[in-house]
């Protein structure tokens, strides 16, 4: 079972969701390539999703060129060129950040509240390691 979490409350779409979550998975490397991807069928039946929403992101992974379909054999992993993921990483992580920065200015954050913000949620993430 791939480890994705949707949010039914998200205004983001489910498919996208999927497709994000399965992009990331790839670009960081823990889905290789040439790894097996659940049938549209299994993967819906565990997200408890409709078949047509995992449809969906299957072919918009595989119209990027993240994953493949062989009829009849199933679903892979496609090979990614390693500067096609740290694009994909680096894109995911900026759409991240303006979206957390914009949601700091709709409640009149400064930009070195903003600054204060992320390096308190920085030092406290990265104090494990």
């Amino acid at each position: 079972m791939l480890p994705i979490r949707l949010s039914k409350d998200s205004r983001e779409p489910i498919y996208h969701q999927i497709e994000k979550q399965l992009k990331a998975l790839i670009a960081g490397g823990q889905l290789t390539a040439g790894t097996p991807l659940p049938s549209i069928r299994a993967l819906s039946k565990d997200l408890e999703i409709s078949v047509i929403t995992i449809r969906r992101a299957y072919q918009d992974l595989e119209a990027q060129g993240f994953i493949e379909t062989a009829h009849g054999k199933g679903t892979f992993v496609k090979e990614v060129h390693s500067s096609r993921k740290e694009e994909t990483m680096t894109a995911s992580v900026q759409v991240e950040f303006e979206r957390a920065i914009r949601n700091a200015i709709d409640y009149d954050y400064t930009a070195d509240e903003i600054k204060n913000v992320f390096e308190e949620i920085l030092k406290k993430l990265t104090k494990g390691e």
